[in-house]
């Protein structure tokens, strides 16, 4: 924790857009995947972390797969 917070101190959250899509965006321009981050965020909220990594593994997959679209670039690549 540091001794002087400063974005805490001007009020700036420079960096949240960056870690969490589902955060207010800076041109209000949701991200890509954005929806599926937010249902794994909602299923996983509050159950800890061995329980949501069971019980949400289709909504992370889902989440997982939007982002880095292995399944999309594999299809594409059969299909040429």
């Amino acid at each position: 924790m540091p001794f002087f917070d400063v974005q805490k101190r001007l009020g700036l959250n420079l960096d949240h857009w960056m870690t969490i899509q589902s955060a207010e965006q800076p041109h209000k321009i949701p991200g890509r995947c954005h929806a599926f981050e937010k249902e794994w965020i909602e299923c996983a909220h509050g159950i800890g972390g061995t329980r949501a990594e069971k019980e949400c593994k289709i909504e992370f997959d889902d989440f997982v797969e939007c982002l880095l679209r292995q399944k999309t670039v594999r299809s594409d690549g059969d299909g040429s």
